[in-house]
């Protein structure tokens, strides 16, 4: 993946300016079924595990939970039993580069965010919350593909970059046959939040996210049955060559975390493009932000 050093439109903004201030949480004594109802109610990919001076313990991530599903743990399982921790923090005035490098360094999704109890969060930072900031920085660039006017050019558009430039090459893949057991194995051996599920001629039929399977735990479905039960369709998708701006909007309009990309016109997947590659990416949708300062 191209990485931007550096010079980058998030240099100079902080972790203030993209932060969510709402923080999810439940205490150390919630049920599995609890985070998981929280997790979908509040479209998050984790929960913060506190005390009862509502300092911070742990974190639930659907990974944690999909690996109770996994492990067979009843849904009545205290969260303390599967969480990890301690989190870790970073405070409102911190770049959002800096943050971004903890982030990867720790190979983790979020930061909470600190206010004047160390171990209180006022604040959590994810991928999402940074493409957000960039997109609604790009929508009001006047370089931006977003506000592309009648008449002009494909050299009008130089400098845009294109969803190959930042997507994840190769996509691993199951047959909508196989159990969601052998899909939760590939989540977890490839560090995957989503798998391909293909039908029996091998063409994509279909995607399971870590959120299908962990509303699957919920509703006491059995993690033999086939990966058909409870895969979503269709399965959302880009070109390779499209703008990079377009299948962020894409993504943000679909309320989703990814798309799989196709090779041109041709069905076949050859990466997968997530919010997660965009906030790594480190910039905005065209070069213009390598090289300007232009405030959010």
């Amino acid at each position: 993946m191209p990485v931007i050093d550096q010079k980058n439109v998030l240099k100079g903004l902080t972790v203030a300016e993209a932060m969510r201030r709402q923080v999810i949480a439940v205490p150390t004594s919630a049920p599995l079924e609890k985070a998981i109802r929280f997790t979908i109610k509040y479209k998050v990919n984790a929960i913060l595990v506190t005390d009862a001076q509502q300092q911070a313990q742990g974190v639930v991530t659907k990974t944690d939970l999909m690996g109770a599903y996994y492990a067979g743990l009843p849904l009545k399982t205290q969260v303390e039993a599967i969480m990890v921790g301690p989190p870790l923090f970073c405070r409102p005035e911190d770049s959002l580069d800096r943050a971004l490098n903890t982030m990867r360094a720790h190979h983790i999704h979020r930061l909470y965010v600190q206010g004047d109890d160390p171990r209180q969060a006022i604040g959590v930072l994810a991928y999402p919350d940074i493409v957000g900031l960039l997109y609604r920085f790009c929508r009001r660039c006047d370089r931006s593909i977003l506000k592309r006017k009648q008449g002009q050019t494909e050299g009008d558009l130089t400098g845009h970059f294109t969803v190959r430039e930042v997507m994840t090459p190769g996509v691993e893949s199951l047959s909508e046959d196989r159990s969601l057991l052998e899909v939760m194995a590939a989540l977890a051996a490839n560090r995957l939040a989503a798998l391909l599920i293909r039908d029996a001629d091998g063409r994509p039929s279909g995607v399971i996210s870590k959120t299908d399977l962990i509303i699957a735990y919920k509703h006491g479905l059995p993690p033999e049955i086939p990966a058909r039960e409870v895969m979503n369709t269709p399965v959302r998708s880009c070109r390779q060559d499209d703008f990079l701006a377009r299948a962020i909007e894409d993504m943000i309009f679909w309320d989703i975390h990814r798309l799989f990309v196709a090779k041109g016109d041709s069905p076949e997947i050859i990466g997968v493009l997530s919010l997660s590659d965009a906030a790594r990416f480190r910039s905005g949708t065209c070069r213009a932000c390598l090289v300007s300062r232009i405030a959010v």
